[in-house]
């Protein structure tokens, strides 16, 4: 029996066992009225540092399989009046691949945050579901239920990390503060731990509502930015496997009499991650099918004219 067992054991039995209902200070009891020989699991996972054990061994002086009696229950530690433990799990999120998540890792970790307590993700607050931000708070209400006198925070750079809508931001709040769980941000107007009464939840809203006006106005210059490009002919996305010149060949030898699927096999694929290749064709009927709508198109106006003009 070595002193890591012991010292196993004594941790879980400072707390009662929810499956055989024994009290702190006694090993588990089994049905048959003994000692068993390992402790229940709803029990030693209560341990942190047992929590993904398979099983935890009854040392041999608790008297496995033998008469089970009530030990002595361990002493009660004398309540200190101070304030509780700081427990803070962090959060980092930008919203795009080119932005960098580092300085806000940076900044936590040296707020002194663990490193297995930071969760980050690049992803837009107008996705609903952030997995991270949802693994954190899960992780946040967990420590919080395992250790309800320490004060928990969820720690976040600046406001806007943890979204740019008024009403999610405030709803965020609101959720942590029902799990008795508090908020801190490390920058910004309303750096520190947010108290959700009196003027701080007003100041909240307040400068909530400005960072869902901030989102709104980038949105708008970057429709603003499109629009203007598109009036210049510059439009986003990847450019077509199926170029101009390469439809002028198309039609060219469709016209000789040259059946599609021989032409797609001489085409080559200018830029792009095909670079090289023959497009599909699939790729080419398609090219083929839009050229023929943006020619019907003109004639159709055309007629349309002709026939008004003739009322």
């Amino acid at each position: 029996m070595t002193d890591a067992e012991i010292r196993d054991a004594d941790d879980v039995e400072r707390h009662p066992c929810p499956r055989c209902g024994v009290q702190p200070g006694s090993p588990c009891r089994a049905r048959s009225g003994a000692v068993a020989g390992t402790y229940h699991t709803g029990r030693f996972t209560q341990v942190p540092r047992l929590a993904k054990m398979l099983r935890v061994p009854t040392p041999v002086d608790r008297g496995p399989g033998q008469p089970w009696r009530p030990g002595t229950p361990p002493p009660v530690a004398p309540r200190s009046d101070g304030p509780a433990a700081d427990i803070r799990i962090g959060y980092a999120r930008c919203s795009t691949l080119r932005q960098e998540l580092q300085p806000q890792l940076d900044a936590l970790a040296a707020y002194g945050i663990p490193r297995d307590k930071i969760f980050s993700e690049k992803i837009s607050t107008r996705v609903r579901l952030r997995p991270q931000f949802e693994a954190a708070l899960a992780t946040a209400r967990e420590i919080k239920a395992h250790a309800p006198h320490c004060r928990v925070i969820v720690t976040v750079y600046e406001m806007k990390r943890l979204g740019r809508d008024g009403a999610e931001l405030t709803a965020i709040a609101d959720h942590l503060a029902a799990h008795g769980l508090a908020l801190e941000m490390l920058a910004g107007p309303l750096a520190g731990i947010y108290d959700p009464a009196g003027h701080g939840r007003i100041l909240f809203a307040f400068f909530a509502a400005l960072a869902e006006t901030e989102r709104d106005s980038i949105r708008e210059g970057t429709l603003e930015g499109l629009d203007a490009a598109a009036r210049q002919g510059k439009h986003g996305g990847r450019p077509p496997v199926i170029t101009e010149d390469m439809l002028h060949t198309v039609l060219r030898r469709q016209a000789a009499g040259e059946k599609v699927e021989a032409i797609a096999q001489d085409l080559v694929i200018a830029s792009g991650k095909r670079r090289g290749q023959s497009p599909s064709v699939a790729s080419v009927y398609r090219a083929l099918a839009a050229h023929a709508k943006a020619s019907a198109y003109p004639d159709a106006v055309e007629a349309a004219r002709a026939e008004f003009a003739g009322l």
